[in-house]
């Protein structure tokens, strides 16, 4: 009896150096990567269970491997050994990681946020200027050249407050969902798109993109054009010209007549003729006449006038006319 109770003190005091060894063993044997190059580290923690589908990144352009530019979790978070090792003293709360990426600037002010857009934004602790110089470093070329003096840079807008990495649809890359994004600053707009005249941004025809670059441009406004003309006459090329008889407003700036972004008249003026051609044109060829109506049957312009007439009645080709009659009168603007 004795010698059995030896062996079995012998056997539980070696199985007690033998398991830790296993374990250690086990614990030695690589992890495994998920998503990403080197993210075993933190796919150990982060599962396709957790509420922020952190690995939703591997549906997207950051997630193709055969890429070799795609970039790791460190490359975008930082090196965050605290966060990985959670050191003693801290409790139950992990630090955050080196870089966050939240999805509002503090620079933006709370009433300029829309509730269906930004309403849960994560917080972050990271300047928007560090944040930039993550994405910068591999964002590249043409489309970022003048994103140092753009307006949104100026205003401390991180790439983050737009775009969305850890999912498989980012909201601001779709002409459908990119100006909900955009309506979450630019409210002002997003009230004109919802007037009758407007371009088909609503209906998802266009985006904000097909104008503006927010990334910077040389140009008025963030304009991926050299000026509001040119940007116009890549869609309206037939106003271009060059005309027999060109319209000065229009040569030099068409929102004198237009608001891109909505108007409640048609074809997007800022407010019906003749009252908008008469904010040029004097009354001395085609008189008001606003006191009353003509006594008798006449074609005499100066008789007529414009009372409950429109300009364009007769003067089709407002934007410019090839017409062979020189006078003024009798065929500018005409068909």
């Amino acid at each position: 009896m004795k010698r059995l109770r030896d062996a079995l003190m012998v056997f539980f005091a070696a199985m007690c150096w033998v398991v830790p060894l296993l374990a250690e063993e086990e614990e030695k044997e690589p992890k495994k990567d998920v998503v990403l190059r080197d993210d075993a580290e933190c796919t150990f923690c982060h599962e396709e269970e957790d509420s922020i589908t952190l690995l939703a990144i591997g549906k997207g352009r950051h997630g193709t491997l055969a890429d070799p530019r795609t970039p790791t979790c460190t490359s975008c978070h930082g090196s965050s050994r605290d966060h990985l090792k959670k050191p003693p003293g801290q409790g139950d709360k992990r630090p955050r990681p080196d870089i966050t990426f939240g999805r509002r600037s503090p620079a933006i002010r709370p009433d300029a946020r829309i509730d269906e857009d930004f309403g849960n934004f994560k917080s972050s602790d990271t300047p928007a200027e560090s944040i930039n110089k993550v994405c910068v470093a591999c964002h590249q070329g043409e489309k970022l050249l003048y994103w140092s003096s753009s307006a949104h840079a100026s205003q401390e807008v991180a790439c983050t407050h737009c775009h969305e990495i850890h999912t498989d649809h980012d909201r601001v890359l779709d002409l459908r969902s990119q100006p909900n994004v955009c309506f979450g600053c630019h409210k002002s707009q997003r009230a004109l798109f919802n007037r009758p005249s407007h371009h088909p941004v609503p209906e998802g025809k266009m985006a904000c993109s097909n104008c503006h670059n927010p990334h910077g441009s040389a140009g008025h406004k963030s304009l991926k054009f050299d000026g509001i003309n040119e940007t116009c006459y890549q869609c309206h090329m037939e106003k271009r010209g060059p005309f027999l008889h060109a319209h000065p407003p229009v040569a030099e700036n068409c929102l004198i007549c237009h608001n891109p972004h909505g108007t409640v008249v048609a074809d997007l003026l800022n407010y019906r003729p003749p009252y908008l051609c008469q904010d040029c044109h004097s009354d001395t060829g085609h008189r008001g006449q606003v006191a009353g109506l003509p006594s008798g049957r006449t074609t005499a312009s100066t008789l007529l006038g414009t009372v409950a007439r429109g300009c364009l009645k007769c003067h089709t080709n407002i934007h410019g006319s090839n017409s062979t009659e020189n006078a003024t009168s009798s065929g500018r603007f005409r068909r």
